[in-house]
């Protein structure tokens, strides 16, 4: 039984439209409880959301969104996904849903000609970086809200050495890679990295995790062509897609996790890692550069970049306390900079900022 809440205190309505689970997801499920105790939330869609948070079907939203607010204010609506805005904007326009919508953009690359229309359908854009709003020159951001982790989800544990035993895996010591199993997250760049170190490390486990869609198959067998070639077919696990609340205890588990794609939006999995006190090796894709300091949270290397990606990795297995510390570094990064609560206050002072009918606001 899903939580109920009075109509009149629904103000914020998020779009929830992907049945996977994706990086996308993982941020609207992390900011979502803190959002919904600061004003009344609820979510277009059920996909992974806890019990205990209202949901909405599109039925419901155009009922709901029929008349404005009591106070004559509208409800919001954030968007973070192309489907997401035409959902929106089919209610306003087609239903005439009393809504100002917001979509968040995150891609360091050109949009395509649809998506920029629809973004100059929007009421406010939001991005998380630098690097994002410099492919927005055909819709300047209204407002930059770096992305933030849920630091009491993402934590250290006490003994990492005990928690490894637990998780089964072959080995002493996992390196990780999270995400999907694609070429743009460069999985393959990891394994051509890691593999020929594994003879030099034998207590080293590689653990890839996360979903390959049936596209990317032909990818994923020409990776395992390559372990298998080198022998260490017993070395490196696939864990598959893992539910969210799997996925604290095997970011803590990993003594080092990578994240190198080739191109990225903002990237959490290196927030998630950092949470949990385990050091970073990042490719310079997403907001990485600014949330990774090179050789203190962890290491940055060029994108695609296999040979300084395995000498950095070396540097970091053949040193295991100063990587170590690099993982506590990191831990009071994301205190500091990077929680959850922080991210979510900003947008959503900023989003129940929309509210007023009549106008935007003019923010940076």
């Amino acid at each position: 039984m899903r939580q109920l809440m009075n109509d009149a205190e629904v103000k914020l309505i998020l779009g929830n439209s992907n049945k996977r689970f994706s990086g996308v997801t993982s941020t609207m499920l992390q900011v979502l409880p803190v959002q919904s105790k600061l004003t009344g939330t609820a979510v277009l869609g059920s996909h992974h959301l806890p019990e205990n948070f209202r949901t909405l079907g599109f039925v419901e939203l155009t009922r709901l969104c029929r008349k404005p607010l009591p106070d004559g204010s509208y409800r919001v609506f954030h968007a973070r996904r192309n489907d997401e805005m035409i959902q929106a904007l089919i209610a306003k326009m087609l239903f005439g849903a009393k809504i100002k919508i917001a979509f968040t953009s995150t891609a360091q690359r050109e949009h395509s000609g649809f998506s920029r229309w629809l973004m100059q359908k929007m009421d406010a854009v939001i991005t998380t970086s630098n690097a994002a709003a410099a492919y927005l020159h055909h819709r300047p951001p209204d407002i930059i809200v770096p992305h933030g982790i849920d630091a009491s989800r993402f934590q250290p544990t006490s003994s990492r050495d005990a928690l490894w035993q637990k998780t089964g895996f072959p080995g002493e010591f996992g390196v990780g890679i999270f995400g999907r199993v694609r070429y743009s997250k460069g999985i393959d760049i990891f394994v051509d990295a890691a593999l020929p170190l594994l003879n030099k490390y034998p207590g080293a486990t590689l653990v890839i995790s996360g979903h390959c869609m049936p596209k990317d198959r032909n990818y994923l067998d020409k990776i395992n062509q390559k372990i298998n070639a080198a022998g260490h077919s017993q070395r490196v696990v696939f864990t598959g897609e893992q539910p969210f609340d799997a996925l604290p205890p095997l970011f803590a588990a990993m003594s080092i996790v990578a994240a190198l794609s080739r191109e990225e939006g903002f990237g959490l999995t290196p927030l998630e890692a950092m949470a949990s006190a385990t050091a970073v090796l990042t490719s310079e894709a997403g907001a990485w550069p600014d949330v990774v300091r090179d050789g203190i949270d962890g290491f940055r290397v060029p994108i695609g970049d296999v040979a300084a990606t395995r000498q950095k990795l070396d540097s970091m297995l053949s040193n295991p306390e100063a990587t170590e510390a690099m993982g506590i570094a990191g831990r009071e990064r994301v205190l500091e900079h990077y929680t959850v609560e922080r991210e979510a206050r900003r947008l959503t002072d900023f989003l129940l900022s929309l509210a007023n009918p009549n106008g935007r606001p003019n923010q940076k």
